[in-house]
């Protein structure tokens, strides 16, 4: 028999890092927050790469951030290279990305945990959702203890029925050799949530001092380096380089006279992969044509000899993986500290879930990370803060946060996922966002930090600080625009040195500004400010002159979004009564249930024709309903 160990606000189910957002965004929304894990000492772990960031993923982080996160903070504190990526594009594909110290990543994040008021921390593995009344109201662990609250998250990470698969070899296992939660997706099937069997995978870990990095190419960290965090202004992090090597014809070879003892092409693997990220075997099946692919090789920390081979994600016997590494220039004395290995495991169906990501059967239930069908720390963490957030919200009975396609990537990745659903691990893109060059890694707080202040979760003198770099970049532009320049000799020096057509005549600093080859850093002494700017407000001053005509066409085109937004359909609508919808159309919208017609509108096998006879049904519908009020 069980017995009742706890009775809190909010319980979060699992460390991983959607479960670290969700319960440190509960505790700081004031909520009494159990945070219960498999392993404490497996709190924000690592299991594939020792990296935070890059496209899209990196604007993420920086979202968390600016909502009051924690993921940014933590890698700011831990990182040991740090390096913008697609420098030579536009800013709307600038992306931070580091490499993070695995353990001191693991160890700074359990600090901050462990350190937060209304926040508990236990070791406890559950194996039962508490259910009541057709809601979720606790859960109960392999002890028996009994741990009820008014809104639990799940952040199950790839530990439900996990199955380690290398070669022949297969047993029940979670990353890492961890325990795997068995008997939970049990109690999810018998609440009556429908689940999918997906895989990952991740490459062997090799010894430092078996690597001839003088057959690889260094790649170093930016020397000024940029943080994740708005509250980051600086860093004395010393920075290690990565290395670069390929696969040659000779790994190639070992791989494909494998081929049959690789579990993903003898049926071994039930699961479906990531695409974005396949293992190695895959990509020389795919790819036959291609002669080689990269290797990164990059270190786990400071104080460990562990290499992290990025690009060599793999299934195959261990004795074979041997062979692959030391077909590889730089690797070939290597050796190998840990196995690649393939995982299996249960996720959620994401249409089950509304836009805050509460499932639709089970009120009070809300899910988050690769429980819900991602791959990627940044997309379950981006999750996770979301679902801590609206979990807290339902218990101080305040209408669920939902951030739209147009205010953050956080925004697409969720609405993607309720909305289409996805039959693989789901990886954001930059090109899965249609108002890509709003969701700037550079104006990530000009577009969230208010929400965050509005949740609580933006404290007062950060708060400030934010308006106040708001209010100097707004005055630096109506400066530039009210300010003429003539064309003097210092002026038209300045515009000859960067290949520059010179003046006519005298014109206002903007419209210079907007020429494509001259940048603030050249204007400055021409022209300075009498405010002083930081390095922030400037490069956010030239982005928004820069690119206003293209930003505007995009807020064109999001005022037309936010007003399909604002339309909301009613929860008891049956979409089987409305004549002329087609069938594939009722079909989508009777299980999806979409809380708005711009949701609607995204559903694959929805057409414009039925969102057109949707839209004269709820004004008749709506009608109807005044009529009785």
């Amino acid at each position: 028999m069980g017995y009742l160990a706890g009775e809190y606000d909010v319980l979060v189910i699992g460390a991983g890092h959607a479960g670290c957002e969700a319960a440190l965004a509960a505790a700081r929304m004031g909520c009494e927050t159990l945070l219960l894990t498999i392993n404490l000492d497996m709190v924000a772990f690592m299991p594939c790469n020792p990296s935070i960031g890059g496209p899209a993923k990196g604007h993420v982080v920086r979202e968390i951030d600016a909502l009051g996160g924690e993921m940014g903070r933590n890698i700011d504190k831990t990182f040991i290279q740090m390096r913008m990526l697609n420098t030579g594009k536009g800013p709307a594909v600038h992306a931070l990305r580091a490499q993070a110290d695995k353990f001191l990543y693991q160890h700074m994040m359990k600090e901050t945990i462990e350190s937060t008021e209304h926040l508990t921390l236990r070791q406890g593995m559950v194996e039962e959702l508490l259910i009541e009344d057709g809601q979720c109201v606790g859960a109960v662990t392999k002890t028996g203890a009994e741990y009820r609250a008014k809104s639990v998250v799940l952040t199950t990470g790839t530990y439900l029925r996990g199955k380690i698969i290398m070669g022949e070899l297969m047993y029940e296992s979670g990353p890492n050799n961890q325990q795997p939660a068995v008997k939970l997706s049990e109690s999810l099937r018998n609440a009556g949530l429908q689940l999918v069997r997906f895989k990952t995978g991740t490459p062997p870990r090799v010894h430092k001092d078996t690597i001839d990095f003088s057959k690889t190419e260094i790649q170093p960290g930016d020397e000024q380096p940029k943080f994740f965090s708005f509250e980051t202004t600086s860093s004395d992090n010393e920075q290690l380089p990565c290395w670069l090597t390929y696969t040659s014809a000779a790994t190639h070879q070992i791989i494909n006279d494998n081929l049959h003892r690789a579990p993903m092409f003898s049926g071994a693997i039930e699961g479906t992969g990531p695409r974005y990220c396949p293992s190695i075997e895959d990509k020389i099946v795919r790819f036959s044509d291609k002669p080689k692919h990269q290797i990164f090789l990059e270190p786990e920390g400071k104080n460990t000899s562990e290499y992290y081979v990025q690009g060599l994600s793999t299934s195959m016997p261990e004795d074979v993986q041997l062979q692959i590494l030391r077909s590889i220039p730089g690797l070939e004395q290597v050796e190998m500290m840990r196995t690649g290995y393939a995982i299996e495991y249960d996720a959620v169906v994401p249409t089950q879930l509304y836009p805050s990501l509460e499932v639709k059967l089970l009120p009070g239930l809300f899910t988050a990370g690769q429980i819900n069908g991602t791959s990627g720390y940044e997309e379950a963490a981006g999750q996770g803060i979301m679902a801590g957030i609206n979990a807290a919200r339902k218990v101080q009975g305040k209408e669920a946060v939902v951030i739209d396609r147009s205010q953050g990537y956080i925004g697409v990745l969720i609405d993607d996922l309720v909305t289409k659903g996805t039959n693989e691990p789901y990886r954001l893109l930059t090109s899965r966002a249609e108002y890509r060059l709003l969701l700037r890694h550079d104006n990530a707080d000009l577009r969230l930090t208010p929400t965050g202040y509005d949740i609580g979760l933006i404290k007062e003198d950060r708060y400030a600080r934010f308006q106040h770099k708001k209010e100097m970049v707004e005055l630096e532009i109506e400066r530039l625009r009210s300010t003429k320049i003539r064309p003097d000799e210092t002026t038209q020096a300045m515009l000859a040195s960067v290949g520059s057509a010179p003046l006519q005549n005298s014109v206002d600093i903007l419209t210079i500004l907007r020429r494509p080859e001259v940048t603030y850093a050249h204007i400055e002494p021409i022209s300075p400010s009498s405010h002083e700017l930081t390095e922030e407000m400037k490069e956010q001053v030239e982005i928004q002159i820069k690119y206003s005509g293209y930003i505007e066409k995009q807020l064109i085109q999001v005022e037309r979004l936010q007003k399909m937004e604002k339309k909301k359909i009613p929860d008891d609508i049956d979409y089987s009564d409305i004549h002329g919808i087609a069938t594939e159309a009722k079909q989508k919208l009777n299980k999806i249930r979409p809380i708005s017609i711009g949701q609607a509108s995204r559903i694959s096998g929805v057409t414009p024709a039925d969102i057109s006879i949707l839209l004269v049904y709820l004004e008749h519908y709506n009608r109807v309903i005044a009529s009785r009020g």
